[in-house]
């Protein structure tokens, strides 16, 4: 049985949670990271040696970094679903998951670690203003790819779609000034149909 290390509030952790669920995949979870700790430990270290979450061990092999867990359990299991068989289609979706890694991920943590992991004390306003601005921006570019497609893997939900839907949430939740972005309101909208998405993604931030 596969089996998911990583805490539940861990927007990586929620990607491997939600691809499993959109899969009907059977799973044994175990808390780690933050206040679970575990990551230290020699034990766990051996299977990941960054000490970070999530970490997977399906039939043998252990897998860590988010979306290649992603990628594994929609190649593996959800071939024609969270796998489009159409290589180029494929590609499509791909791209925005590394975007989603590489380009949004950076400035979104300025955001959401200062409104809602760190106390009023300890936050950086100066930080967060301008993680804001640059997200709007970078949301701006979604907005305008989903005027096309309804998801951001083409005509159908794939696994293009985890990363960016699981910062969608919390992007949507913050208490923070939003510019109106129609198309990403209604690609976040369906997500939020998805019983799995609900379930994985749409948990407390904190």
């Amino acid at each position: 049985m596969l089996k998911i290390w990583g805490r539940l509030n861990s927007t990586n952790v929620k990607k491997v949670i939600w691809a499993a669920r959109e899969l009907n995949l059977p799973y044994e979870h175990a808390n780690a990271g933050g206040p679970f700790g575990i990551v230290n430990e020699p034990a766990y270290r051996t299977l990941n040696p960054n000490g970070l979450v999530p970490c997977v061990e399906d039939e043998g092999l252990v897998l860590w970094e988010s979306n290649a867990v992603v990628r594994y359990l929609a190649a593996r299991y959800g071939a024609g679903t969270l796998w489009p068989q159409d290589p180029a289609v494929r590609a499509i979706g791909d791209k925005w998951m590394d975007w989603a890694s590489t380009s949004f991920a950076a400035p979104f943590r300025d955001v959401f670690w200062n409104l809602v992991r760190l106390g009023p004390e300890q936050r950086n306003m100066g930080a967060m203003e301008k993680g804001l601005a640059a997200c709007t921006d970078l949301l701006a570019r979604v907005d305008a790819a989903l005027a096309h497609h309804p998801y951001l893997s083409g005509d159908a939900f794939a696994m293009g779609d985890i990363p960016l839907g699981c910062f969608a949430y919390a992007w949507f939740e913050m208490p923070i000034a939003r510019q109106p972005m129609p198309h990403l309101e209604a690609w976040y909208a369906r997500l939020k149909d998805r019983p799995a998405y609900r379930d994985a993604v749409m948990t407390p931030l904190t």
